[in-house]
């Protein structure tokens, strides 16, 4: 289950990835309507596109999911997806359920007005059960008369089958469903800034597992009915509440975070500062342009966990503060400094600019808290653990025959694969937005202190097959990499 859950992590990010583009469609406009005034034709032009991505939002994960968890990359991956999100959000429909129940369409649950192109639940159904009737039946061969159908031709038929069905039982569990995230959703309304708060802390705790992007997807998307990206997005929210899930984040990415990396460096031993420094000053960019902020966060959540406690606790207050004081912003991929500029001219906005004046403070308490504490509990943080290298790891020898000459991560990717016990231990391999996931065949062989020494933040490992490794942002072309060593093989 945990490894299905992180796989399913990962493939979310593929249509997160997508959301930036209406963003900056959104955020033109909103810019040019403060140039020329409302409802001018370029504006429009730029709005529409933007809400149009929005709009269908929960197609583009239908194609995403299907194309992350399967085990190939293939056409008809998507064309299934389409194939089954447009099957249940067709028979789903209020018009549809109100014939198929033969009752009225003013006793049809509300809950079936939002299974539509925007709902990211059906998305994601439907994009795991195309990606179940890939890996089940791409291969399959039917009998001569019906052989035109073999292979990939029967995936989007089947998933075209099993939407129907799985449209017969939402029918009937769909209204209970929705009302149980309904309840859930309004207690943490109910708690106002201080559910935001809640949220904050629990979405930076789930981090190490990866498992923060379903917590994600309740607040962000229309899960439970609070929708916030979108809501924020396309200005149908509310002023002041519209992007409290948001709004906090802000702070933490574009100075807090930035300002731990300053104290880990200004506390490094003094013969490890360059190399802190290079490792630090690329993560704090990473976090306070476009916010990512794991290669940051993993630099000192296993070497100092008593500091990741703190950077939940605070990232918590950070959203309850904002939330308080209805200082509201939002985001379409992360609360970097990008979308923040795109979004304080975004009409719904808030008093956006009060962020930077909490994010101010941020900074300084960011880095007194972490400089006090690394120099207090001597904390071995980058920069301050002395490196030992093992007799075994003396006796390495450095797989650099392995290269592909149009990659410059070949030796990255080849070393990598010897850390991880060589090809015959990797079974698969992934990556979401900044770290590889691997499933091996036995974890205990992994040589941390080799993956290490070739560019890797940390690494992990859960249960006895599972490992993941922290690169950054250029995961992607180490991830390719690998992948293409390893076919080679």
């Amino acid at each position: 289950m945990y490894a299905f859950l992180q796989k399913l992590g990962r493939a979310l990010m593929l249509p997160v990835a997508v959301l930036p583009a209406a963003a900056i469609m959104v955020g033109v406009s909103n810019i040019i309507r403060i140039i020329l005034g409302r409802n001018n034709f370029i504006s429009e032009i730029f709005l529409k596109s933007g809400i149009g991505i929005l709009d269908h939002i929960g197609l583009l994960f239908a194609i995403g999911v299907a194309l992350g968890m399967a085990k190939k990359n293939d056409g008809a991956l998507a064309l299934a997806a389409v194939v089954g999100f447009f099957t249940i959000t067709t028979l789903l429909s209020t018009d549809s359920v109100a014939q198929l129940r033969s009752i009225s369409k003013n006793d049809v649950n509300i809950g079936f007005s939002v299974i539509n192109n925007s709902n990211v639940f059906i998305g994601i159904i439907v994009g795991l059960v195309s990606a179940f009737t890939y890996n089940k039946f791409s291969q399959k061969e039917l009998p001569t008369v019906l052989s035109f159908f073999s292979g990939k031709r029967l995936i989007p038929i089947l998933t075209a089958f099993f939407a129907i069905f799985i449209s017969i039982a939402l029918l009937y569990i769909w209204p209970i469903v929705y009302s149980g995230l309904i309840i859930f959703g309004e207690w943490i309304l109910d708690m106002g800034a201080i559910g935001a708060g809640l949220y904050g802390l629990f979405n930076r705790l789930l981090i190490p597992t990866g498992l923060h992007h379903a917590l994600n997807s309740v607040f962000w998307f229309d899960l439970a009915g609070v929708n916030d990206i979108v809501k924020f997005q396309n200005g149908s929210g509310e002023k002041g509440i519209t992007g409290r899930y948001m709004a906090g984040f802000f702070p933490v990415a574009i100075f807090g975070l930035p300002a731990a990396a300053l104290a880990m460096y200004h506390t490094a031993k003094t013969k490890y500062k360059k190399e802190t420094a290079s490792l630090l000053l690329a993560g704090a960019l990473s976090s306070m342009v476009v916010g990512v902020t794991e290669p940051l966060e993993f630099s000192f959540m296993f070497a100092a966990p008593i500091l990741f406690i703190i950077h939940a606790i605070l990232t918590g207050l950070s959203l309850f503060i904002s939330a308080v004081f209805q200082w509201t912003s939002g985001f379409a991929f992360s609360a970097g400094l990008i979308d923040y500029l795109i979004s304080i001219v975004n009409p719904i906005a808030n008093k956006p600019l009060m962020l930077l004046v909490q994010g101010i403070i941020y900074f300084f308490v960011y880095y007194v808290i972490f400089r006090v504490l690394i120099k207090l509990l001597k904390l071995n943080t980058p920069g301050r653990e002395d490196i030992i290298v093992s007799e075994n790891d003396k006796d390495i020898n450095y797989d650099s025959n392995i290269k592909s000459s149009a990659s410059k991560y070949s030796e990255t990717a080849s070393n990598i694969i010897l850390g991880l016990g060589n090809a015959n231990n990797i079974k698969d391999i992934s990556n979401c937005a900044t770290r590889l996931r691997l499933s091996l065949n036995d974890n205990s062989i992994i040589n941390e202190q080799l993956i290490k020494q070739n560019g890797a933040i940390a690494v992990t490992k859960n249960g006895k097959r599972e490992a993941q490794i922290i690169i950054g942002t250029h995961v992607q072309q180490v991830a390719e990499e690998i992948q293409n060593q390893l076919d080679r093989r």
